[in-house]
């Protein structure tokens, strides 16, 4: 007989075995022959070689690199000492680099940060809807709330603000009434709007007053859901710029920080009295909202609810702790998990630490979401490794463990690491900044954790390994284990007995003893791997060659319990069973059937083509009732806001770098396009155009009438003017005026010019010159007209009785560069009607430039809602940039781009499912659900990549290899899925609708949809389109051997069973078994195992002490 070799940890010659025997394919690390091998696979190899020395490196000095690491990982998370969280709405939502960004720079860089005047609004509505509120009670209600709030007064820097002081253009008077007279008819007083006390400048359209409004068939108004007023108050540029150099701040170092700190103080309790106006029982309420108030939401939005983070980290920790305890104490990893755990729990604080450090402003998604997402996401490699670390093939030495942990599956997390980095840097293409800020630190803190789980986690399990050797408790390591090593003797005859339902034959190739012998004696010695479980052949026809992870050797001698008490410590039969053996038993063999895979790819078809449906449905647009948390009295205002005055103040801006002067025509006819579009609402038929140009031309022609009224009456001369009208005085002082700074008067062209000339415009000489003047004596005009010009025109007295003449000397304005007509859009519900708003008003600025007018649109809507003009085309640009990039590094690490395309295919059919499940759920389409999307391909492959690598190194049929791919992933997958949805779940105690629509739902339909997919699809497709075995059978089998009988139909062969020849089957019928706890407890044992795990160093005493004496291996001859 050939001899038979006492250890096959290593490759041996083909000499050393019987030319007859098989041993079949390890699935998670199979031996490779570097001299025959593809260059792909010899590549994989020196990869994992590389891995192999990092992990029995990490091993050797594993307290010096968990020292190290803490201390490293400790250091970095310092730098959130110097974190900065950004709440500034347009610096989370404008795109850097943008047109809208470089607009928005060019009117801070002209009016300051806050361009125009801020809005304080009051929204009354009747407590139960659907009442009338054109009542006279109810409007009596009404403006007591308005006179409540506008009484507010705010007491900073030793002053009193109050209204009067802060208002937009504080110089126009503030009247109160507070008697309202009874009218008859409300709704014919409110019916187009009403006036102030300037029927020529104050007159508010029906729109911005009434909300819910009806009317009867000839268009008379009937009744009212709603009734709003609006507080106008400056800047704080132009607070600071009011009260700069007055008596009443001289003393206060006043500053525009102060003065914003005025405003938002003042806007703060406005908002409080305006609410609190009414009593309780009232039929009316009101809803009072201010910029502040906004702001307020996002400070409360940003702030890191220490609650919830400690909640979600424990509940993590109590999960891997009870996932990975074991009956058995020395297999029980509960204190690694809780290690670990803790480990990425510190990566994700240093790679926030690290976000700060680079100047990464960081937001309200980092600070609701990222942490639980990422540890949900890092610990999936925990667990990946701590399950693998127990399957170590058998024989491998000690100081190896870590290096054969890390050689089979390093390259799965550096491969799902890499992905999702890929995925969050790639996600940084969105323009928006809170979003490219959340992507870009969300690559960050994985990079961390990918470096945590390879470099400090494997410092752990070599830590506790040592315990686990030791015989320690799990957790309370300072106890010992209860179960103690036991040696059973079994006779020869005693093998015989029915107690052992296997012949001597099976149980040799079922439970891979190994043979060797006494070096002072020919007693032959066998030992038992701690794991092998003897499996009656009744109990799996199919020849199973594959072995739970949860046995041990007392399950063998288990089955000699009901005759002799031989164990030790006996297994509970919950103890047996697992995931493993659950998915060798049931879940591969029904998965892989013909017809169950037929079923699986109908039921993903289908659920394939609903998304495609359900993708038609995906609108686009962020409300801003979805991001104020429900309930509370904002969401009521912007509730009502949103349901009854649609309303948006935008302007049209007009730049510098053209004459303003000769460009009259071309800025008119820019208004007139403007006006004409389908969202701006129009003014009366009856009013003047709400703009600066119509309202200066408008007051030039009303002078220049009083003048030509004073000259035929003559009242006024070439020589005097004093006799005339105050307007009639200023005409004759513009009329003169040359705009020539060496002769600048010219009484000559009293008669022979117009301030304002046939066609509508102003003279370009005189058209600065009047400028001053306008502003200078029309505040009213000025005010309305809300221009806003810079530089502002120089401050000019117009003296009637100056007797010196100097007041005839007029300083002209400087060029403008900058000034604004206003406008009111309307009946913007959805983001279409944004999108179209925003595209026509850019074609008008187009047109107009052109025509050498350089103008853009300014306002909310142009912020916050041009994203979505190129979002869609954004989002699938990442995508498809992103799916290429998995498909390069899949294949750049699998080296096989099969693999990597069946890969990429599920990535995209998850991404799209996730879409068209959106559109099912009513989630619109924002930049934060197109980032979640985006790197949905990378956390769909934390699902997907183990699988197939496990697929790809297997050796067998295309059924055999999908079902030990699902065997040894399954556990790991779903512990990794389960992690992240525990992650998850903390945000579902957010107060934000917002975070739990938008950032809860999302992951976990994503989550749920990549185990389905990982563990469902892709093995169905990897059995029927997978490619080749990169792992050939070394070993033929005998012809002479008789194989197992061929499954029947419809059942999953796991593989030929290795049978050994009659004459080796004799040598192990005189054993002894050596029951001992080895150094490597838990063990993966595989039936192809060539080594035994544990050779004991001395033979235990008849008490059942553990003093072993030397033994050295030799063969076993006949």
């Amino acid at each position: 007989m050939p001899p038979i070799p006492a250890s096959m940890a290593r490759s041996p010659p083909l000499g050393e075995l019987p030319p007859n025997y098989t041993p079949p394919a390890r699935a998670a690390a199979p031996q490779i022959l570097t001299g025959s091998l593809k260059a792909p696979l010899w590549l994989r190899a020196y990869f994992q070689g590389l891995l192999f020395s990092l992990g029995c490196g990490i091993q050797r000095h594993c307290g010096k690199v968990f020292f190290l690491g803490l201390l490293a990982f400790g250091a970095l998370a310092l730098g959130l000492r110097v974190a900065i969280i950004e709440t500034d709405l347009e610096q989370l939502w404008v795109e850097v680099g943008s047109r809208v960004s470089q607009e928005l720079h060019y009117t801070k860089e002209k009016l300051g940060e806050e361009a125009a005047y801020t809005s304080q609004m009051l929204i009354q509505t009747p407590r139960q809807e659907g009442e009338n509120i054109l009542t006279p009670e109810a409007l009596d209600l009404h403006l007591q709330a308005a006179l409540t709030a506008s009484k507010v007064q705010v007491s900073l820097y030793g002053k009193s603000w109050d209204l009067n002081k802060i208002c937009y253009k504080s110089g126009v008077p503030l009247i109160e009434n507070g008697m309202i007279e009874r009218a008859p008819n409300v709704a014919q007083e409110l019916s187009g709007g009403c006036h102030g006390f300037s029927h020529k400048f104050m007159h508010w359209q029906e729109e911005l007053l009434l909300g819910g409004t009806a009317r009867d068939p000839q268009g008379q108004l009937l009744r009212a859901e709603a009734l709003q007023s609006t507080f106008l108050l400056m800047s704080p540029r132009q607070l600071y710029e009011h009260f700069r150099g007055d008596y009443q701040t001289h003393d206060i170092g006043w500053s525009e920080e102060q003065a914003g700190t005025v405003l938002q103080a003042w806007q703060r309790r406005f908002v409080q009295l305006a609410q609190e106006a009414l009593p309780e029982n009232a039929s009316q309420q009101i809803h009072a909202f201010s910029s502040t108030t906004l702001d307020d939401i996002l400070h409360a939005f940003s702030e890191v609810s220490a609650a919830r983070v400690a909640g979600g980290y424990l509940l993590m920790l109590a999960y891997a702790c009870v996932t990975m305890l074991r009956w058995d104490c020395a297999q029980s990893q509960g204190t690694v998990g809780i290690a670990g755990v803790l480990l990425v729990a510190l990566a994700v604080a240093s790679g926030l630490g690290l976000c700060a450090l680079l100047g990464i402003a960081f937001n309200a998604a980092t600070t609701q979401v990222l942490p639980f997402l990422t540890l949900g996401i890092g610990v999936d490699d925990i667990f990946l490794l701590a399950h693998a670390f127990t399957e170590a093939p058998p024989g491998t030495p000690l100081q190896e463990r870590m290096g054969e942990c890390l050689q089979r599956t390093g390259t799965s997390v550096t491969l799902t690491s890499i992905n999702n980095m890929v995925a969050f840097f790639m996600a940084a293409l969105v323009p928006i900044p809170a979003l490219r800020a959340f992507s870009l630190q969300a690559a960050i803190v994985v990079g961390c954790n990918f470096a945590a789980v390879m470099l400090v986690f494997p410092a752990i399990l070599s830590l506790d390994l040592y315990r686990r050797h030791c015989q320690r408790l799990d957790v309370l390591c300072c106890f010992s284990s209860p179960c103690s090593a036991r040696v059973i003797q079994i006779l020869p005859q005693e093998l015989a007995d029915s107690t052992v339902p296997v012949s001597i034959a099976h149980l040799t190739a079922t439970v891979q003893a190994f043979a060797h012998c006494e070096a002072s004696s020919q007693h032959v010695v066998t030992i038992l791997p701690p794991q092998a479980c003897l499996v009656p052949p009744t109990s799996d026809a199919l020849g199973s060659e594959l072995f739970s992870p949860g046995g041990s050797t007392r399950d063998l001698l288990s089955q000699e319990e009901g005759t002799r008490q031989k164990a030790a410590c006996k297994s509970l039969p919950c103890a047996r069973w697992n995931l493993a053996h659950f998915v060798r038993h049931q879940f591969a063999p029904l998965l892989l059937r013909s017809q169950a895979k037929a079923v699986v790819l109908v039921l993903f078809g289908a659920l394939l083509g609903l998304s495609l449906y359900g993708a038609t449905l995906v609108q686009d647009g962020l409300a801003m009732t979805d991001v104020v948390p429900r309930g509370t009295k904002e969401h009521g205002f912007l509730s009502a806001q949103l349901r009854y005055f649609s309303l948006y103040e935008v302007a049209l801006v007009t730049q510098g770098g053209f004459d303003y002067a000769h460009s009259q025509r071309a800025l008119f006819d820019l208004h007139q396009r403007f006006s004409s579009l389908k969202a701006v609402l129009p003014p009366p038929a009856t009013q003047t155009p709400r703009t600066w140009l119509h309202y200066y031309r408008n007051w030039l022609q009303g002078i220049q009438a009083a003048f030509d009224q004073d000259w035929a009456s003559g009242h006024i001369t070439h020589h005097s003017y004093r006799n005339g009208s105050e307007d009639g005085a200023l005409a004759y002082k513009l009329l003169i005026q040359t705009g020539n700074p060496q002769e600048p008067l010219d009484f000559s062209q009293l008669t022979t010019r117009k301030l304002v000339d046939k066609e509508g415009l102003i003279p370009p000489e005189l058209f600065y010159v009047g400028l001053t003047v306008w502003v200078s004596s029309d505040p009213l005009g000025l005010a309305a007209s809300q221009a806003n010009f810079y530089p502002p025109p120089p401050e000019w007295l117009h003296d009637k009785y100056d007797t010196t003449g100097e007041n005839l000397r007029i300083p002209a304005a400087q060029p403008l560069e900058f000034a604004q007509f206003p406008f009111l859009l309307h009946g913007l519900q959805k983001t279409a009607d944004f999108v179209e708003a925003i595209e026509g008003a850019r074609a008008a600025c187009a047109e107009a430039g052109r025509a050498g007018v350089r103008a853009y649109p300014s306002g909310s809507p142009f912020l916050f809602w041009e994203q979505y003009l190129g979002l869609r085309r954004c989002f699938l640009l990442a995508v498809c940039i992103l799916l290429v990039c998995t498909f390069l590094v899949c294949a750049l690490l699998l080296l096989n781009p099969w693999t990597a395309g069946l890969i990429v295919l599920v990535l995209a059919m998850i991404t799209v499912e996730l879409f068209g499940i959106m559109g099912f759920l009513g989630i619109k389409l924002s930049a934060i659900p197109v980032v979640i999307l985006v790197a949905s391909v990378g956390i769909g492959v934390e699902f997907t990549v183990h699988v197939a690598l496990a697929f790809l190194t297997t050796q067998g049929s295309r059924n055999l290899r999908a079902a030990r791919a699902l065997e040894h992933t399954f556990a790991p997958v779903k512990d990794g899925a389960i992690s992240t949805l525990l992650g998850l779940l903390m945000l579902v105690g957010s107060n934000f609708d917002f975070i739990v629509r938008y950032f809860f739902v999302v992951l976990t339909v994503l989550t749920l949809l990549g185990l389905l997919h990982g563990l469902v699809l892709l093995p169905v497709l990897l059995s029927i389109l997978g490619p080749p075995p990169e792992v050939i059978q070394m070993y033929k089998e005998n012809a002479e051997v008789s194989s197992p009988p061929a499954p029947r139909a419809g059942e999953l062969r796991w593989g030929v069973s290795p049978t050994l020849p009659q004459s080796f089957a004799r040598v192990t019928t005189s054993m002894t078994v050596a029951l001992h706890p080895p150094p490597l407890p838990g063990a993966y044992i595989h039936p192809a195992s060539d080594e035994p795990t544990w050779f004991p160093d001395a033979t235990p005493t008849a008490n059942g002490s553990s003093n072993l004496t030397s033994r050295e291996s030799c063969l076993a001859t006949e």
